[in-house]
C-alpha cells in the first residue's frame, strides 16, 4: 500500500517542497493503481481514446519522469522511454501488469532523486533549455493532470472513487 503525505506547511526549503508534492501526487497515483486486476487496469472504457487506460497513464508517467528529471533535468544516460512516434509510452505489453508499473515507477523515482541530487532550483538542466525549478514544475503539472485521469479511470473500473 501506498503511503502519501501532504507537505509541511510551513515549508522554507523550495526545492524540497517541489519534491514533496511531486511525493503526494506519485503516491495518489500509486494508491489508484493498487488492488486492480491486469485486465481491469488494461481496459480502455472511453472509446475516444482507446489507449487511455490505468497502466497506459502508469507507464506514461514512468516516461515522463525519466525523460524530463533524468534525462533533461539531471542528464542521466539513461535511455528515453519516448522513443517513436505517435508517442509508445501508452502501449501495452502482456507483461505490464499493476505490480510490475508500480515497481518500475518507483524505480524511476530513485533515478529521478539521483539524476538531480546537488541540484538547486535556479540550476540550469543538463540539456541547458530550462531551470530544475521549471522541471519540477511541469513534471508535477504532468503528474497531477495524469492522476486526475486515473481518478476518473479507476471509478470507471471498480466504482472506488475517493482521493
Amino acid at each position: 500500500m501506498s503511503e502519501r503525505r501532504w507537505p509541511e506547511p510551513m515549508a522554507h526549503d523550495e526545492l524540497q517542497l517541489q519534491w514533496d508534492f511531486l511525493d503526494f501526487l506519485r503516491h495518489t497515483a500509486v494508491m489508484k493503481v493498487e488492488g486492480l486486476t491486469r485486465d481491469l487496469a488494461a481496459a480502455a472504457p472511453v472509446p475516444t481514446s482507446p489507449k487511455m487506460t490505468v497502466l497506459g497513464v502508469l507507464k506514461h508517467l514512468i516516461a515522463v519522469e525519466r525523460y524530463w528529471l533524468c534525462i533533461a533535468g539531471g542528464g542521466s544516460d539513461l535511455p528515453s522511454l519516448w522513443q517513436g512516434s505517435p508517442d509508445p509510452s501508452w502501449n501495452l505489453s502482456e507483461e505490464d501488469t499493476p505490480s510490475s508499473l508500480i515497481a518500475k515507477y518507483r524505480d524511476e523515482w530513485a533515478n529521478a532523486k539521483d539524476a538531480l541530487s546537488g541540484r538547486k532550483p535556479d540550476d540550469l538542466s543538463a540539456n541547458g533549455d530550462f531551470t530544475v525549478r521549471w522541471i519540477m514544475q511541469h513534471v508535477t503539472q504532468e503528474t497531477a493532470r495524469h492522476v486526475g485521469h486515473l481518478d476518473f479511470l479507476r471509478e470507471l473500473a471498480d466504482g472506488e472513487v475517493g482521493e
